[in-house]
């Protein structure tokens, strides 16, 4: 293979520390070039193929560029899912087992033992609707905080999109929500043909749903690319995130209903910016729950915030994490 000169008047910038001289013969490494040559031969004339420049802001993201890598994101995706069970007995019924297994347990635990109040709902349809979101944000959260380590390997070889790789864990994770949201939806008909004057669902706030998956995700994402950022250089954040979700679970009314929140305590639970989001999905399909305009705004904006501050942060720590993990 003969390898293209690189052109005269035309500046190479260093990304990984390989540095190419001008007007010398090389391979092309494209992480490491500003320009990539076109493979064909000829004159210093021709055109150029792609054109790879370092990130000058820290708000610069390149929608266009990540929607071009569209087939790698959705290559990173299936790695995901058939990772996920690789070599496991039961494979993707763990998708249903996870939540049909913690929405037993809250039922036995918190409705049975502890006696408490599911504001009217069947508690297992009560608990597995909390269970479903939740699950959703978390797994979001979490798989997004390992995007730059775990995927070191990968980002020191070959030059794409580092947004790719969250925005694949996202995906993968919808599909895993979509999967339980099935499991949710039987059970929910269950009890539409056993119980229907229990349920009473919100055919506007219906309308919203999509709205709610969407900003569940961002909100995800966000707060896992601040600790993605955070991580290449304070590993004990890895240790913290496990039990961190869990404790955050509990400050967000999963496993009980905002009405019963003393009067004190309420509005640290409304500063929860899942608070009216696990709300507004058990307002919408079973009827309970408090739905609040002022607080789903909120709950907006301070997903917008959280998701600008984590694109900064993760924009400037990719340029230089490889030297850190």
């Amino acid at each position: 293979m003969t390898w293209p000169t690189l052109a005269r008047g035309h500046k190479w910038r260093r990304f990984t520390g390989a540095r190419l001289r001008q007007g010398r013969q090389a391979p092309i490494f494209t992480q490491a070039l500003t320009y990539v040559p076109l493979l064909s031969s000829g004159s210093d004339k021709q055109g150029w193929s792609l054109e790879i420049k370092p990130k000058v802001g820290l708000l610069n993201i390149n929608i266009a560029e990540v929607w071009r890598y569209r087939d790698l994101i959705m290559l990173f995706v299936r790695r995901d899912l058939v990772s996920a069970y690789k070599q496991t007995i039961l494979g993707p019924l763990w998708f249903v087992l996870q939540p049909a297994f913690s929405t037993i347990t809250f039922t036995i635990v918190f409705s049975r033992i502890a006696g408490i109040s599911t504001s009217g709902v069947p508690p297992l349809l009560f608990y597995l609707s909390g269970t479903v979101v939740w699950n959703y944000f978390s797994s979001s959260l979490v798989k997004t905080s390992g995007s730059l380590v775990s995927n070191a390997g990968i980002f020191g070889k070959v030059y794409f999109p580092r947004l790719a790789v969250p925005v694949s864990g996202v995906i993968s994770n919808l599909v895993t929500f979509g999967v339980q949201l099935g499991l949710f939806l039987l059970v929910y008909a269950y009890y539409m043909v056993t119980s229907p004057e229990v349920i009473k669902p919100n055919g506007l706030a219906l309308l919203l749903l999509p709205l709610l998956l969407a900003m569940i995700a961002l909100l995800g994402m966000g707060l896992g690319l601040i600790v993605s950022a955070l991580t290449t250089r304070f590993r004990d954040l890895q240790f913290f995130l496990g039990f961190g979700v869990q404790l955050l679970m509990y400050a967000t009314p999963i496993v009980y209903p905002l009405a019963i929140v003393p009067a004190e305590l309420s509005p640290f639970v409304m500063l929860n910016p899942m608070t009216p989001l696990v709300e507004l999905f058990r307002f919408a399909t079973l009827g309970a729950g408090l739905f609040s305009w002022v607080l789903l705004l909120r709950s907006a904006l301070v997903t917008v915030v959280i998701l600008v501050i984590g694109i900064v942060a993760f924009n400037q720590v990719e340029r230089t994490f490889m030297d850190t993990v």
